[in-house]
């Protein structure tokens, strides 16, 4: 499929309604869950995106910013995006977390491949995804659980949106990520100890604080 440069006007849209709703949930508990500050915001990268950086900036959106118009990410070319995700270290993912509009530009098909950072358009449609998620017509924000089997080691995810409800622009306001965040040796943060030895044999592993720390994106 051919994603050119050509763009598409997006004036007009009007999102004030997205914030009528009653969402008394700030400080739910899936913010023990949530995959954030470990996203290597930095290395990001979108195809066929409308305007630079705009995947960047919906996955670098917080949790209380997650019902915000802006920024979107509006695909260019036609419907399709592909979006490399990179971690700070390795995750166990546990689910993805989308939230669209309730209209034809919402994306419906999502296929996910796990720690390949050389893909494209070409490429994608040809290979074998990790998992492929199938999404609703809403503005709610939608929870994707995966197969965790698959995703125990994730260092990338890529995020091809094959498809939307058959309007030329796919629109998406945020992307979330929950799992559990493993340090770079590939093994759970854990302390280990023998009973009863010498304290000066004992082995400590302690996990990295602020790993991936959010920082601001510069360009491609």
């Amino acid at each position: 499929m051919s994603h050119n440069c050509s763009g598409h006007s997006h004036g007009g849209h009007d999102h004030g309604h997205e914030q009528a709703h009653d969402h008394s949930d700030e400080k739910t508990p899936a913010l023990q869950t949530l995959i954030w500050k470990q996203i290597d915001f930095e290395q990001i990268r979108t195809l066929n995106e409308s305007e630079p950086d705009a995947g960047a900036k919906v996955i670098e959106k917080t949790w209380p910013q997650r019902l915000d118009a802006e920024p979107a990410l509006f695909s260019d070319a036609d419907e399709q995006l592909l979006i490399f995700v990179p971690f700070a270290g390795a995750v166990k993912l546990h689910s993805i977390l989308v939230r669209s509009l309730e209209d034809s530009s919402a994306p419906k098909t999502l296929k996910l491949f796990v720690n390949r950072d050389d893909l494209d358009f070409s490429s994608v449609s040809e290979l074998q995804p990790t998992q492929t998620l199938e999404l609703s017509q809403t503005s709610e924000v939608q929870e994707l659980p995966v197969k965790r089997a698959l995703f125990g080691n994730t260092y990338s995810l890529s995020l091809f949106i094959e498809t939307n409800f058959s309007d030329d622009v796919t629109r998406i306001f945020w992307i979330g990520f929950k799992g559990e965040f493993m340090n770079l040796t590939r093994e759970p943060v854990e302390v280990l100890y023998e009973k009863a030895a010498n304290p000066k044999d004992h082995s400590i592993v302690q996990g990295l604080d602020n790993m991936g720390a959010h920082g601001t994106r510069h360009g491609m």
